[in-house]
């Protein structure tokens, strides 16, 4: 975290529910890669200001981006949330639910292709996508959103500079090189409107062209 990054994170006052989450991701040993504060918020508002109501978060690890999206819910609003494994799954649930959240949110559990393509096969249509899962799977995972998009839906997806390998041409593992091409259809696809935000480790926020 660079300087600036610290002070936005200082501005907030503490907020117990994240704080609940962020200390069961470590007395459980999960990876402590939960999205910044600072875009946590930008989650909560973005959905409160497009007026989503059918939300699809790939990727639960604690809960952390679940309860920022699903505080921005109105009445009658719901999250569902794809998570590869049961362990991370059964933790987001229980912290959703400690936050008063819990009977907005379902979680399907497995391989986020195979929920998505059930998902599609169900004709589920939804207004906001959160993608914070295996970075590999980024390009896989924006073709499905478009896929179950209502018109208008709004896509973010965080962690698209991974530290800025993206912009290292010497870098070439597999990631990279999905993350590469992500960035390059959130700048070119015409059936999107997106930008890339550059703090912390990069976030995209896409509109699905109506």
């Amino acid at each position: 975290m660079n300087e600036m990054e610290a002070y936005i994170e200082a501005l907030f006052p503490p907020d117990e529910d994240l704080a609940r989450v962020l200390e069961s991701i470590r007395a459980k040993g999960m990876p402590e890669i939960s999205v910044p504060t600072g875009y946590g918020r930008l989650l909560t508002l973005l959905v409160q200001m497009s007026g989503a109501k059918e939300l699809l978060e790939i990727g639960a690890l604690g809960g952390y981006s679940g309860i920022c999206l699903a505080r921005g819910l109105g009445v009658g609003g719901s999250l569902t949330s794809l998570e590869l494994l049961q362990e991370y799954a059964d933790t987001a649930k229980e912290n959703l639910e400690a936050a008063g959240l819990g009977s907005r949110v379902s979680h399907l559990v497995g391989d986020a292709g195979e929920s998505l393509e059930r998902l599609t096969s169900e004709g589920r249509r939804y207004d906001f996508f959160f993608i914070d899962a295996d970075k590999g799977g980024y390009v896989r995972y924006l073709d499905a959103a478009i896929g179950l998009a209502n018109p208008g839906a709004v896509i973010v997806a965080d962690n698209t500079l991974l530290r800025g390998r993206v912009a290292d041409l010497q870098r070439s593992g597999p990631s990279v090189l999905a993350m590469r091409e992500f960035n390059e259809r959130v700048a070119s696809d015409r059936r999107l409107t997106g930008t890339l935000l550059p703090a912390y480790d990069g976030l995209a926020v896409v509109r699905v062209n109506p």
